[in-house]
């Protein structure tokens, strides 16, 4: 059952514990007990934004660096770093966000650049290609069991 909590009281809770989760630790009902209770209260969340680190990991993104290794470095997690670059720099695109920031174009960094090394070095030889030919498997057999004789 959730507690009777006044606007005010809400207000203060925020102030003092920060978190939704604290919160509902205090007041012994869950995190979205006390997500709802904020929704039904008219409170906000606690806003946690903090534009200087924001403008930090989206500027680390740009020159090139890793959604995975910003996250180990800020300490936060990879859906949460990708959703700030994403906020930043309108879903993540190195080249056009470099472009719009007044930067030079990051070089080519991950999987797609490996991929196109791979298929430079490739593009010199000649490639034959294999067939392969698969079979069907066969039904499996019924077991049929030995008829034992009836003992009298």
């Amino acid at each position: 059952m959730v507690p009777k909590v006044t606007k005010g009281q809400m207000y203060r809770l925020q102030k003092t514990l920060k978190t939704d989760e604290r919160i509902g630790h205090e007041l012994k009902i869950s995190r979205q007990a006390v997500h709802q209770l904020r929704k039904k209260l008219g409170v906000a969340a606690a806003s946690t934004e903090k534009p200087e680190r924001d403008a930090e990991i989206a500027a680390a993104y740009i020159g090139g660096e890793t959604g995975i290794a910003i996250a180990k470095k800020f300490g936060m997690s990879i859906s949460q770093t990708y959703r700030i670059i994403n906020a930043a720099n309108g879903k993540g695109k190195r080249k056009a966000a470099a472009k719009r920031a007044g930067l030079p174009a990051p070089k080519e960094l991950g999987r797609k650049a490996s991929v196109k090394k791979a298929a430079s070095k490739s593009a010199g030889k000649k490639s034959v290609k294999k067939k392969t030919v698969t079979k069907k498997a066969a039904p499996a057999k019924k077991k049929v069991g030995k008829k034992r004789s009836k003992k009298r």
